[in-house]
């Protein structure tokens, strides 16, 4: 995957890639991703197909960028950064996901996320959960990918299941009792 447009460093790079990751964005609100070609994302952008391809393989990769950036974005905005050990960055973690999946499902919920979105929500978890692992040396037990990979689906899953619930509780609190159920599976990585 090319690196998230807040990585990069020449701004006309930047500066196409958000032109692109806006154009994605703006056609979801009104059509599914199935539906959305690259050609649609490149009219709604104003950039030719040829540019798409210096930037991303397909539209896929392109979603998963635009995802990771957006919610990298909501990280930083609270300071997160998982190391592998910090509860309390956990809870930011999960806030992050349960934040990011209001928002994206709108004010009443009713706008379910396709299975590309949630594969590109999962991914980018996984890989913020790795990195913290990777980066504190937790790769003994079991692999830090396994970990990250099992940790990043079951904090996906249960914010999917809190956003879904009807007049659910307040994020901070199903926060806490994710972070109780996924912490048992990032201490094996201690082990």
């Amino acid at each position: 995957m090319h690196q998230p447009s807040g990585e990069t460093l020449d701004p006309r790079v930047r500066r196409t890639r958000q032109m692109l990751h806006q154009a994605l964005e703006k056609l979801l609100e009104t059509k599914e991703f199935d539906k959305i070609s690259v050609q649609d994302v490149t009219d709604a952008a104003t950039l030719n197909r040829a540019t798409f391809y210096d930037h991303y393989a397909d539209k896929f990769e392109l979603l998963e960028c635009m995802v990771g950036t957006r919610f990298h974005e909501l990280l930083a905005e609270r300071k997160v950064q998982f190391d592998g050990t910090c509860s309390s960055a956990l809870n930011a973690l999960v806030l992050g996901v349960c934040d990011y999946l209001t928002q994206m499902q709108g004010p009443g919920g009713d706008r379910q996320l396709q299975p590309h979105m949630q594969a590109a929500v999962i991914a980018v978890v996984r890989r913020t959960l790795l990195d913290g692992l990777k980066n504190h040396g937790m790769e003994n037990a079991a692999s830090a990918e396994m970990i990250a990979a099992a940790a990043s689906w079951a904090i996906y899953g249960a914010a999917q299941e809190w956003a879904a619930t009807p007049e659910h509780c307040p994020s901070e609190r199903i926060a806490g009792a994710v972070v109780q159920l996924v912490s048992p599976i990032l201490t094996q990585a201690a082990a």
